[in-house]
Parts: C-alpha cells; sequence; structure tokens
C-alpha cells in the first residue's frame, strides 16, 4: 500500500518546543490539505477538546526562532501567532477536522510520532550503555595505554636491534 505521506515528510514538520515534540498549524494545514484558517476555526469551535498540554499558541520569541521554516504571506507575514499541537492535540485534530484524509494522514502523523518515540528511547539505551562502558574504561585506562603502547612499540619498534638473532657457525 502506497504511503499517503512519506514518514520522512512528518518528520520534517515535528519541532521540539518547550521540551515537547509538536507540529505547527500551517504544517498540519497543508498536510490535511486545507486552510490554516479552517484548522484553526475547527479548533476555536471545539475548545473545551484542546487542554494546553493538547495546544498551545506560540510567543512571538519562538516564531521569529521558526520563521525561516514558515511562508511569508503577500501581506508581509502572519497576523498572528501559529498555534503548536502535541502528539494528543494532532490526535483531537481528527475529531474536530470531519475528512477522510484528515484521518488517513492522522494515522501517518501517529506512526511518526511513535516511530520517533521509539527511537529515542534506543537511543537512551545505547547512551546508558556507552556510559556505562566509559565509566569502566576509566579504571581500565591505564592498562589499556600499557597494552597499547606494547603494541605500538611491537610493530613500530623504536630501537634498533645491534645484535644480530641467529646462530654463529664456526
Amino acid at each position: 500500500m502506497k504511503k499517503l505521506i512519506p514518514p520522512e515528510l512528518i518528520e520534517s514538520r515535528i519541532f521540539l518546543i518547550r521540551k515537547q515534540k509538536v507540529m505547527v498549524d500551517k504544517d498540519l494545514a497543508i498536510l490535511y490539505n486545507i486552510e490554516t484558517r479552517a484548522l484553526v476555526q475547527a479548533v476555536k469551535r471545539n475548545l473545551d477538546r484542546f487542554p494546553a498540554d493538547f495546544m498551545f499558541q506560540l510567543n512571538k520569541k519562538v516564531f521569529n526562532l521558526l520563521k525561516s521554516h514558515f511562508v511569508i504571506s503577500k501581506r508581509g507575514g502572519t497576523r498572528r501567532m501559529p498555534y503548536a499541537f502535541t502528539e494528543q492535540g494532532v490526535a483531537m485534530l481528527s475529531s474536530v477536522i470531519k475528512s477522510k484524509r484528515a484521518v488517513l494522514v492522522n494515522i501517518e502523523i501517529m506512526r511518526t510520532f511513535v516511530k520517533l518515540r521509539n527511537l529515542i528511547l534506543d537511543n537512551k539505551d545505547l547512551w546508558k550503555k556507552l556510559n556505562l562502558i566509559e565509566k569502566k574504561s576509566i579504571k581500565h585506562d591505564l592498562q589499556i595505554k600499557t597494552i597499547f603502547e606494547s603494541l605500538k612499540d611491537l610493530m613500530f619498534p623504536q630501537k634498533e636491534i645491534k645484535q644480530k638473532i641467529g646462530f654463529k657457525i664456526n
């Protein structure tokens, strides 16, 4: 089955803001193939479904950091600060945007959020293992250094051997 939206496209539109992975209203509207104002209007009609941990409005400072990501309108910019939706907020959007595409896109977005979460968890395990190895290696640094110096001396001897090895025949 062909994917509606490539996961890489969704991943590129997920940002880390306020220590949360979020998607911005404008990007979601593009994925849903609707206008941003229609998305925001649907949300405002159902604000009780979007508590602060599901959605928040970006402040000017954060918006300026992300500004290069947004397309500037003909009027010289946005007239309002964009909304950011957490994973739960994106899931809730499928209940307020009534279209088949929105449901299918949300499924792909949820899969991408899960993939990213699993990737982060896998990396945490890797970092824990590396930290453990690093702590153990501190104890063994001197031994390892000695081994490497010995190997280096064997491979690239610094001193010339003055005495010939072998038997002397009379």
